[in-house]
């Protein structure tokens, strides 16, 4: 078994990684730095199962700043989950996007590369590949968002540290991950929490927009199996998407079929840089 870093470990991805990491016997470091994109305490409950295990040991710190090589100490595997994501709020909020995908990014690699770490798994995003996000992981790279671009940013880096250092790394691209946990700007979290409250949901443009989506424990076992399978996925690019995909107008009549209510809808501007 492994000693395993998971950064963004109080998130939505991150916390349901650590766990099943622990379930397979790992000892794991979460850090994070509690950034407040949503709300703190929100991020403590998702840690409260990993730090029940003695395996298990948390660092709240932020990569852009913090001392990185204590947390790396023994590491041999990292899982790096953390980032600004959203793609609204990076049109608004470049400069800490900026910060938080390109900048933590390069300090982490340069602390793994210091620390010997013997596989850096990176958690990208299907929009590296802009607005029509189907296809293989031969499909071009034109993201539209500042989003997207520092997310792809992020993954040159990790080749770039690959070519110079000789770091094992793997790219991974998240589609639409859904499930418990999800963050609360997330649509099936809106959606949801409108429709039992009776509350107006407001979808962006004509709700044909459709998505693959990934349920989260799908899409943790896609992370392991790349790091349990080193052989296969060093210096790799894989798309973790669920091979269905789903409109928002479909999206909307299933919750309203699971939970016996009509959704109240109102239909909103595209939003920027979104994928269709």
């Amino acid at each position: 078994m492994a000693q395993v870093l998971v950064t963004g470990a109080a998130g939505f991805v991150g916390s349901h990684l650590s766990e099943q990491l622990l379930a397979a016997g790992h000892t794991v470091v979460g850090v994070d730095a509690f950034i407040p994109y949503y709300p703190r305490a929100i991020k403590e409950r998702n840690l409260a199962t990993a730090l029940a295990n003695p395996a298990y040991t948390f660092h709240e710190l932020d990569l852009r700043r913090a001392e990185l090589a204590p947390v790396l100490d023994g590491v041999e595997i990292v899982f790096h989950t953390a980032a600004m994501a959203g793609l609204l709020k990076s049109w608004q909020q470049f400069e800490e996007y900026m910060s938080c995908n390109i900048l933590a990014t390069q300090r982490l690699l340069d602390a793994a590369v210091a620390a010997n770490v013997g596989h850096f798994l990176h958690c990208s995003t299907s929009s590296v590949y802009g607005r029509f996000a189907t296809g293989d992981e031969r499909a071009p790279l034109a993201p539209i968002s500042p989003y997207g671009i520092t997310k792809l940013a992020a993954e040159e880096l990790c080749r770039a540290y690959g070519e110079k250092d000789g770091l094992r790394f793997t790219i991974l691209r998240l589609f639409s991950v859904y499930g418990p946990r999800q963050r609360p700007d997330m649509g099936y979290n809106i959606f949801i929490r409108k429709l039992l409250a009776r509350e107006t949901i407001t979808v962006d443009g004509d709700g044909t927009d459709s998505r693959s989506n990934t349920y989260v424990a799908d899409c943790v076992r896609g992370l392991m199996l790349a790091a349990e399978q080193p052989e296969k996925s060093v210096g790799q690019v894989f798309n973790l998407g669920g091979g269905e995909e789903v409109n928002v107008n479909e999206v909307l009549g299933i919750l309203e079929e699971l939970s016996g209510q009509k959704a109240r809808i109102e239909h909103g501007p595209q939003r920027p840089g979104d994928q269709r």
